[in-house]
C-alpha cells in the first residue's frame, strides 16, 4: 500500500490535511509523523504548516526534520502547504529576517501596512478568504478550472528568484506566486484542504501524481 506522510513538526492543521487526504485517497495509507526515518520511508510527503516562520525553523531544526525533507524535495512527490511553502525559499522577513531550507530560490516578503487594491481601496493584512488564482500548465491542476478560486490566510507572500517556477499566480495588492513547482515538487500558499472541492481535487491529483511534469490537458 502506497504511504503518504504529513509531517508532524509541532505546527499546523496536520490532522485536517490528513482527513481530507484519507476522504480523496482512501486506498492509500496517511500518515501523520515526524520520525526523520518515517519521511524518508514514504512514497509521497505532504508538508503543512501555519504560523511564524522562525518557530517553523526551530522545531524542523530540533527535531531533525530538514535533512528529510530535503532528501523528500529531490527524491519524491512533496507537496508543501502554506508556511511549508514560505519554508522552502532561502530566507523570510518574518521575525526580523529567518534563513529558510533553500530548496528553492527566492525569498518571503510581506505585505506590508499600506497595500492598497486596483481602486486604490486599503487591503486588509493578513490576506484571508477566497481568491482566484491563475494556473500554468501542471499536473496537479488536472481538473481545476482556470481561475478557480481557493482559501487563502498569510500576511506574506513568496517571491521566487526564478519566474519559471510560478505554477499558479493571485492578485491581492500585488501580483504573488500561490503556487510553485520544480520537478517532483508542488507547493502552494492557499489551503487545499479547506477550499472545498476544487482543494480536494488538487490533493487527489497530488496522491495520483508519479512526480514528473509532462503536457497536461489542466
Amino acid at each position: 500500500m502506497q504511504r503518504v506522510v504529513v509531517v508532524d513538526y509541532g505546527m499546523g492543521n496536520l490532522h485536517s490535511v490528513a482527513k481530507a487526504l484519507g476522504r480523496v485517497a482512501p486506498e492509500v495509507e496517511v500518515v501523520v509523523g515526524g520520525d526523520p526515518a518515517l519521511i524518508d520511508d514514504a512514497d509521497r510527503v505532504v508538508f503543512p504548516g501555519v504560523g511564524a516562520i522562525r518557530d517553523c525553523m526551530g522545531e524542523l531544526t530540533r527535531r531533525g526534520l530538514v535533512a528529510p525533507l530535503r532528501r523528500a524535495a529531490d527524491e519524491k512527490p512533496l507537496l508543501a502547504i502554506c508556511i511549508g511553502m514560505q519554508a522552502l525559499m532561502d530566507s523570510s522577513e518574518e521575525n526580523g529576517g529567518t534563513q529558510c531550507l533553500s530548496i528553492l530560490p527566492g525569498r518571503v516578503r510581506h505585505f506590508g501596512p499600506d497595500l492598497q487594491g486596483g481602486q486604490g481601496d486599503t487591503l486588509k493584512v493578513p490576506h484571508m478568504g477566497w481568491n482566484g488564482v491563475r494556473q500554468e500548465p501542471h499536473p496537479l491542476w488536472r481538473g481545476i478550472g482556470q481561475d478557480t478560486r481557493f482559501y487563502f490566510v498569510h500576511s506574506y507572500y513568496v517571491e521566487p528568484a526564478r519566474r519559471e517556477m510560478v505554477a499558479g499566480s493571485c492578485e491581492y495588492g500585488v501580483d504573488f506566486a500561490a503556487a510553485l513547482a520544480r520537478g517532483n515538487l508542488f507547493a502552494v500558499q492557499f489551503h487545499p484542504e479547506k477550499s472545498h472541492t476544487a482543494g480536494l481535487q488538487l490533493l487527489a491529483n497530488f496522491v495520483a501524481w508519479d512526480g514528473r511534469v509532462r503536457e497536461c490537458a489542466c
